[in-house]
């Protein structure tokens, strides 16, 4: 059985779906290095704009795979290299939504923060649990969760390991939307599809200058936007948006 399964629900969206269920959808060494791997493919790939990141039902993501934990040293933990993977992921420069139903654990918790937009089933949890088993999370938990919803929100998640429920992960700011379950699938699809209809060089500036300024001081955040939009004024979409906008027509954009 395949692990990972990529189909496409639209044009120009691309959706990787974890297929652990079984191992509740932990997440693997080989899994994340192929989840790595098609990333990679899909950013060189101009036919692809959007990408969802989907589990199963009831489970997103449960963290990483404890059996490959179990009497791992210092060293291996090193050599996993791990730390590399959950970069390459965040790195995609490509709008990255993750769809989330069920439980998103640790390991997953953390795989959805490092997408840029979390679109929620009313029944999805999340947790950072690592506090129970005597460790902290270590795909990014710590950094992008107190960077999403505060210190002292952040700080009570990652020392109780307490579960959020779907409608308190949205009240602080972690998740983008939240959503009837039945309805998930097809509204990640459709934000997907939207975003994938806009001018791809300016999404991914966006995208690129948002993040970059996020952690800098906002004098150089405006400097990466100003910019950014002047390259974007040499490019033939700006011409194009414009002459759909007078012309009265959708936009046709090719990404040059």
């Amino acid at each position: 059985m395949q692990d990972l399964l990529i189909d496409h629900p639209a044009e120009g969206v691309v959706r990787l779906r974890i297929n652990r269920p079984e191992a509740r959808n932990s997440l693997s060494v080989d899994l994340r290095k192929k989840l790595v791997a098609e990333l990679a493919r899909l950013d060189t790939d101009k036919s692809v704009r959007a990408v969802i990141l989907a589990g199963g039902e009831r489970v997103f993501a449960a963290g990483a795979d404890i059996s490959e934990l179990k009497g791992t040293s210092p060293i291996g933990m090193m050599q996993r290299a791990t730390n590399k993977m959950w970069s390459a992921i965040a790195g995609f420069s490509k709008p990255l939504i993750a769809a989330v139903r069920g439980a998103a654990f640790g390991g997953g918790f953390e795989l959805a923060m490092s997408t840029d937009i979390i679109v929620a089933g009313r029944k999805a949890r999340f947790a950072l649990p690592e506090v129970t088993l005597g460790l902290i999370p270590g795909g990014g938990g710590t950094q992008r969760l107190i960077r999403l919803a505060g210190k002292h929100v952040a700080m009570d998640i990652l020392m109780s390991g307490r579960v959020l429920s779907a409608e308190e992960a949205l009240g602080f700011g972690i998740v983008s939307r939240c959503v009837d379950d039945d309805d998930l699938e097809d509204a990640a699809v459709e934000l997907a599809s939207t975003i994938a209809g806009k001018a791809p060089l300016a999404i991914q500036l966006a995208k690129e200058a948002a993040l970059l300024g996020a952690d800098a001081p906002l004098a150089s955040g405006l400097a990466l936007e100003t910019r950014a939009i002047q390259v974007l004024f040499d490019s033939d979409d700006v011409d194009e948006g414009t002459a759909a906008f007078f012309e009265k027509r959708a936009p046709n954009f090719t990404g040059q």
